[in-house]
């Protein structure tokens, strides 16, 4: 690989990243319960701690963490962020006694993915009051289920400040792979900001966080090569959205710091393997809002499972897991000692990465991040290739004219297996309606569209696609519309 695709470790993380290293430890370096030379801090991987048992006490409280460079306070379970692995099997009926600790707020936990009496859910005002500070709430149900799903609060911004945990839920019966060894890898996004103050900011100013903004010399390039008409035409498109083809997500990494396992990237989390084993990957994305891209150079991953569901095995490059998905892959490292576990944002703005190795210590090169991505109209089901109009009026108008209308999207003609897409008709009350800002007039379902950033990157890339489950589909019926009338015999 070439050097401009490949830096070493050193230099893709920049100065603030190293400082986030020197706070590794999070809460623990926080409490001063354990302290190491910076020169030894980027290379020590601290575990998270595992409850195995149908009854468990969980303990929600506060504790100080340092991500970078900055003390801040961050909200734990049992002392642990991210909270503790918790680990039962299918069938059993488990008792947790959640204690709340939080001097002021109530809490709650929320099992993400599990089935449950509505009352067990964890949603404060839907299936119950919440727990107040001091108080403690009993958990009960049984487990109908397996694989890899995860648990966070559902109380105010508690999630983001660090309440969110995996929760591995062994199968009654083998399950239909064979592995040696396996790791959680647990993604999240974190600020030092208070969470209710950085909402308030970003309610109030949506871009103030979304720095990757386009610049002038971007729109004269945009006029050189498509025309000052269409270009300005396409400007006035999103403005209309109030959006950018920036807009990837509202916060991105220069507010926040990415953790693998609750480390930042110059913190190494380190997962061991022998060579010549197979090891499980359990992917969780427990992040407020940020999507990743994950790779392993070097290594292929063999998606098996997808939230929990048994899937037919799929060999793959890269992944995208949005928000609360979880993925289990296998590899099979070998023929060197580390492995570089690479996630980078979806708008290429920064990275949580780890590493694969056969003993403490050892790092692999980090690759460099992708270039930023651009959205196009077809990505916001606006697509002008599809023949339909985008609903912008004047300004969609104009790029017609100007004969530079935007390109359909090239995966577009893919949606669907292939067969073009039936034309969306809006009805004709929509026409003029004072409620309706915009018409979609998507091209399709595009289940074999990666996603924008991950199209034609050189690399075999997961699409929904490619997931087909290893049971029958209890409910059986074919998909339909909503408002279509039921099928009768």
């Amino acid at each position: 690989m070439s050097d401009d695709t490949l830096h070493d470790a050193r230099s893709v993380v920049s100065r603030r990243r190293f400082v986030q290293g020197l706070g590794f430890a999070g809460l623990v370096a926080g409490t001063g319960l354990w302290r190491l030379p910076a020169a030894q801090a980027r290379q020590v991987s601290f575990p998270v701690p595992e409850l195995r048992g149908a009854t468990q006490h969980l303990h929600i409280g506060e504790l100080p963490v340092n991500f970078t460079g900055k003390a801040r306070t961050a909200i734990t379970v049992n002392q642990s962020l991210p909270a503790p692995v918790l680990r039962w099997r299918e069938g059993e009926t488990v008792n947790l006694h959640v204690h709340n600790a939080l001097r002021d707020d109530v809490s709650s936990i929320h099992w993400h993915g599990l089935l449950l009496p509505a009352n067990m859910d964890g949603v404060p005002g839907l299936s119950f009051d919440g727990i107040a500070p001091g108080q403690a709430y009993h958990y009960r149900f049984e487990l109908r289920q397996n694989g890899t799903y995860w648990y966070h609060s559902h109380s105010l911004f508690q999630e983001q400040a660090g309440l969110y945990g995996a929760i591995v839920i062994d199968p009654i019966a083998p399950p239909p792979y064979r592995f040696d060894r396996e790791h959680v890898l647990l993604l999240s996004d974190w600020t030092d900001l208070d969470g209710a103050a950085l909402y308030r900011r970003m309610k109030k100013m949506a871009m103030h966080d979304n720095t990757y903004q386009q610049t002038l010399g971007e729109l004269v390039r945009d006029a050189r090569r498509d025309g000052l008409r269409a270009t300005l035409a396409e400007r006035a498109q999103w403005a209309r959205m109030r959006m950018t083809p920036t807009d990837l997500s509202d916060i991105n990494a220069n507010t926040y710091t990415y953790l693998l396992n609750g480390h930042t990237p110059a913190a190494n989390w380190t997962g061991l393997f022998r060579p010549g084993e197979r090891v499980l990957l359990r992917l969780i994305n427990g992040s407020a809002m940020t999507h990743f891209d994950i790779r392993i150079p070097g290594l292929k991953l063999t998606v098996v499972a997808a939230d929990g569901q048994y899937v037919h095995p799929v060999s793959v490059d890269e992944l995208r897991i949005a928000t609360a998905e979880t993925f289990d892959v296998l590899v099979e490292p070998t023929g060197q000692d580390a492995f570089t576990v690479f996630a980078q944002d979806m708008g290429r703005t920064g990275f949580a990465c780890g590493t694969l190795a056969t003993r403490p210590g050892l790092a692999a090169v980090v690759p460099a991040l992708d270039r930023r991505p651009l959205l196009s109209m077809a990505d916001m089901a606006h697509d002008h290739g599809s023949g339909h109009g985008s609903g912008y009026g004047a300004a969609s108008t104009a790029a017609a004219h100007a004969g530079h209308a935007m390109p359909a999207d090239p995966h577009a003609a893919h949606a669907g297996h292939g067969r073009a897409a039936a034309p969306v008709n809006h009805p004709a009350s929509e026409t003029g309606s004072p409620v309706v800002d915009m018409q979609s007039s998507p091209s399709g379902p595009r289940l074999e569209d990666p996603g924008i950033g991950l199209r034609d990157n050189g690399r075999r890339v997961l699409a929904y696609a490619d997931l087909h489950s290893l049971f029958d589909d209890p409910d059986g019926r074919e998909p339909g519309a909503a408002n279509e009338p039921a099928r009768t015999g």
